[in-house]
């Protein structure tokens, strides 16, 4: 992961509740950071999602925990599209003490897009892909 540039950063506020009774977040939720961080990332990167019909699922998830977040941190999610398949894409995301840039927690995953009136996956929005490929400066598309 080391070499991914992640160009998309969210800094996220931890919240009383996110701390456990041995006073760091508690490892479930940072997988609500990183929702946070693909949520925000596909709202700015993708044109036109609509979120009535169009719905992007996580298919897999790899979590890798370095060291722990306390409630007195200041941290970031920073998420990057790695790869481009027909009707899936890969994900990479971390958890970064902003100010010391440390890395708390890593994430690889893979997402599907799926159609919510057919109740079933469907192939990317071309739309979507050079949106991303733009953005992430380089064409991510696996089938090329």
């Amino acid at each position: 992961m080391d070499d991914i540039l992640f160009k998309h950063s969210l800094p996220v506020q931890i919240r009383f509740n996110d701390v456990d009774k041995f006073g760091h977040v508690n490892n479930a939720i940072y997988l609500n950071f990183y929702d946070l961080g693909k949520t925000k990332y596909f709202g700015s990167v993708c044109p036109n999602v609509n979120w009535e019909r169009d719905a992007i699922i996580v298919v897999r998830l790899e979590v890798i925990f370095h060291s722990q977040i306390r409630d007195i941190d200041n941290i970031a999610v920073e998420t990057a599209v790695t790869g481009i398949g027909t009707k899936s894409f890969d994900l990479a995301q971390r958890v970064i003490d902003t100010e010391t840039r440390e890395v708390k927690c890593v994430c690889n995953s893979t997402m599907v897009t799926y159609d919510l009136l057919e109740q079933e996956s469907k192939p990317l929005i071309e739309e979507w892909i050079n949106a991303i490929c733009t953005f992430e400066g380089k064409d991510l598309r696996k089938n090329k």
